[in-house]
């Protein structure tokens, strides 16, 4: 597979990212190293208009590891690109030059636009925004591309000089931050978003943000909401937990923000002003949600990358979350004829309950997936394969959920057999007590839809289910015997009735 690797450097104004990839046989790529070093290749660019001989040796020193580290993995190219730094400063060439005679690497200037395009590539593919209006955001440490978009249709690209680094060096010299400098950095920011973006600009119903001041937003907002997520990509902020955080890292000085639960210490000098650029992009354009993409311009360099080395398929139809599910799924080997119908019984046990006991819609949809992939962790092992289950959804990268959505889905997968939730179980104590009665609610139909096919030989084909405040009944219709299934969803139907407070009865519909 080493002609199908490739290597990705984003030289940044805060720090360089270094990636190899390499394509697999489902026509994705997967990561095969991911190196960051923050060079802070931009400080002083603000007042010298160059790149600082300090600084030029860091990123020389980080880039050298990064090209041997690719040439270890036999990559087929090298693509490396420079933002905002190198695109300013006045020895900016001579930089680029260095790298080629003394690395061995060619580098790229790319313009804010290309910036913009290749984090709107990225957002493209992992976020299903059709029909929505909203805005694209990615915050470097010199500059910040916006990009306002209905759907997958891009209306206005901006590329504006407010960085992370760059506003600090500008706006804030003292520690703790001065009210009068935080005013005059917030003054700022807005007199250039009225200038540079469109004027009478159209509300948005969601900023999607990219660049590590959005990472760290996310990974203290879930510190604070004592939350715990394999990542942060696709984590949903709200604007008021912004503006909180703004407060609360404003009455810090660098020790204490360096102490804060979710913040790099070496980011606690810039997350002010990173954050301050957030917040009022929020407010300029009308935006109360905050979506994280991890991924962002790095990844849209990747998949660029792999066009021009026609490492990447041909375009497909962006997907549905359904068919992100069922291809991962796939690639573990489940029982598609089995999971498919757990999923189909499930999902009309839902819609029995479901107005009775105000289930949202979107829960019905956390079901459906859970059921399609409860048998995956037969991958490691038959043996536990529910808790193996569990762990392989957490850390799976499916397309259209948020880390808690996530979280639910890989819980309720993992209470389709054995024991029920129990305050011993790490993975459900950590839940919110919503969710914990989410799971145990869509935990109970999925365990009970899971023995109502105990033979695996979808002899069940229809279930007619009544509910009364003290019963819930279903009456299944199918083949001439389901007396191995009447069994099977007795022994399962024990977390249904714990959940829904019914209890359970089970018949064979008359025959026809």
């Amino acid at each position: 597979m080493k002609q199908k690797r490739l290597a990705a450097i984003d030289i940044g104004t805060n720090s360089i990212r270094g990636i190899v990839v390499e394509m697999d046989r489902m026509g994705t790529f997967r990561v095969l190293d991911d190196e960051k070093v923050t060079v802070r290749l931009g400080e002083g660019i603000a007042h010298d208009n160059a790149i600082s001989p300090a600084a030029w040796l860091r990123a020389m020193d980080a880039l050298a590891r990064m090209k041997k580290v690719a040439d270890g993995y036999g990559v087929v190219g090298v693509e490396a690109v420079a933002t905002s730094a190198v695109r300013r400063a006045s020895n900016g060439e001579a930089f680029v030059k260095a790298v080629a005679d003394t690395v061995g690497m060619s580098i790229r200037v790319i313009s804010g636009e290309e910036e913009a395009e290749l984090a709107t590539l990225s957002t493209f593919r992992n976020f299903d925004m059709t029909g929505t209006r909203y805005t694209i955001v990615d915050i470097g440490g010199g500059s910040v591309e916006v990009i306002s978009a209905l759907g997958n249709h891009i209306e206005e690209l901006y590329s504006l000089e407010l960085g992370a680094v760059v506003m600090t060096e500008n706006y804030i010299g003292t520690d703790p931050v001065r009210k009068g400098d935080h005013l005059k950095l917030r003054r700022h920011i807005r007199k250039v978003l009225k200038a540079e973006c469109l004027d009478g600009v159209q509300p948005v119903q969601c900023v999607i943000g990219s660049g590590g001041t959005m990472t760290s937003i996310a990974a203290m907002v879930m510190a604070m909401r004592q939350e715990e997520y394999g990542s942060c990509h696709g984590y949903e902020v709200r604007r008021f937990e912004v503006v909180h955080l703004l407060a609360m890292l404003m009455r810090k000085d660098l020790k204490g923000r360096r102490a804060i639960p979710g913040l790099n210490p070496d980011r606690a000098d810039i997350i002010v002003a990173g954050v301050t650029v957030v917040d009022e992009i929020m407010e300029f354009f009308g935006a109360n949600l905050l979506k994280i993409n991890e991924r962002g311009l790095r990844e849209g360099l990747i998949l660029s990358a792999l066009r021009k080395y026609k490492l990447l398929p041909e375009e497909k139809k962006p997907r549905t979350w359904r068919e992100s599910v069922l291809e991962f799924a796939r690639s573990c080997h489940f029982d598609e004829e089995h999971s498919l119908q757990v999923a189909k019984l499930s999902l009309e046990l839902f819609d029995a309950v479901a107005d009775h006991f105000c289930l949202a819609e979107r829960w019905r949809q956390l079901l459906e997936a859970a059921a399609l992939l409860h048998d995956i962790g037969y991958l490691i092992n038959y043996s536990g394969h529910h808790k193996h289950s569990y762990h392989l959804i957490r850390h799976a990268d499916l397309f259209g959920f948020t880390p808690r959505e996530r979280e639910i889905v890989a819980n309720v997968a993992r209470y389709h057999r054995k024991s029920l939730p129990k305050k011993s179980h790490e993975s459900f104590v950590r839940l919110s007590p919503q969710d914990k009665i989410v799971v145990k609610q869509l935990g109970g139909i999925l365990r009970l839809a899971d023995g109502l096919d105990r033979r695996r030989n979808n002899v069940v084909s229809a279930l007619d289910c009544s509910i009364t405040p003290t019963t819930f009944l279903v009456k299944m219709t199918g083949g001439d015997d389901v007396s191995v299934e009447l069994f099977g969803g007795k022994v399962k139907g024990d977390l249904f009735e714990a959940a829904f407070d019914r209890r359970l009865h089970l018949a064979a519909a008359p025959a026809v």
